[in-house]
């Protein structure tokens, strides 16, 4: 049987690989750019495993990633850690089942969040199940205190937030968990955009929302909250929204600026 410390090197190697494959996965699908993005793991109580800063993510190298304590201090690892740590050490302080967090930049997403569109929760029964409540937090300035401060209450309501002109945030109990999550918030974001460019959307009712609540509770899974107070994704949310004149514009030349940028 393999002592503690072997049983912990082993988690750390495992931690390693997963996180270079998922941070080329990122980059080949485009939800970073060049050394865009962030991803850490929880190896223990008080360290954790997260991608070094200024590491172009498509050429990551298991021997880059840093270990750090859980203020945030490097124990291993010649590079210095991202400098969007504080909002990875405040998911695991602020959540004991967070044992992942992803921070990527999914264009459709962002562009959305920045044309004042809020991502519903009961338009796609699969967003639904997967992801709940998609909040969007105000802009605050990468990699200052600020971006914990904005997401405090976020981050202890919801797996999946956007960050208003910045990008996105997924949290899980593995690193494959929060990963797919980032997968699902973008495409919920194509789809969303994609429906409102050619119409009004229309929600899922509420008897059937209640269905799949049934359904959640059936299987374990997180409860579906009731969003439609923060939401604007459709005409059942209640959040300020915009005018719907010139909305198309609006997203297409955000996912321009985005994408020049």
């Amino acid at each position: 049987m393999p002592s503690p410390a072997q049983r912990r090197a082993d988690e750390e190697a495992e931690g390693r690989r997963q996180i270079v494959r998922v941070c080329r996965r990122m980059y080949e699908r485009g939800f970073i750019a060049g050394t865009d993005g962030n991803v850490s793991v929880r190896l223990s109580e008080d360290r954790l495993l997260i991608t070094p800063s200024g590491v172009h993510k498509g050429d990551l190298l298991e021997e880059d990633l840093v270990v750090t304590d859980r203020e945030g201090k490097p124990l291993a690892g010649g590079r210095r850690p991202s400098s969007e740590i504080l909002m990875h050490l405040l998911c695991y302080q602020l959540r004991d089942d967070v044992h992942a967090v992803v921070h990527a930049h999914p264009v459709h997403a962002v562009a959305l969040a920045m044309a004042g569109v809020s991502l519903a929760n009961c338009i796609l029964p699969e967003s639904c199940l997967s992801l709940g409540l998609i909040l969007t937090a105000p802009y605050s300035t990468p990699g200052t205190e600020e971006v914990p401060a904005a997401l405090r209450e976020l981050v202890l309501r919801a797996d999946a937030v956007l960050l208003d002109r910045h990008g996105s945030l997924t949290l899980g109990r593995s690193l494959t968990v929060a990963y797919n999550r980032l997968e699902s918030v973008e495409h919920t974001a194509r789809i969303t955009h994609a429906a409102r460019c050619l119409g009004e959307v229309s929600p899922l009712p509420e008897r059937q929302v209640e269905k799949l609540r049934e359904v959640a509770k059936r299987y374990g899974w997180a409860t579906i909250p009731r969003g439609c107070d923060e939401c604007n994704a459709c005409p059942n949310g209640r959040a300020a929204a915009p005018d719907r004149e010139g909305l198309q514009g609006q997203i297409e030349e955000a996912v321009g600026r985005y994408l020049k940028s």
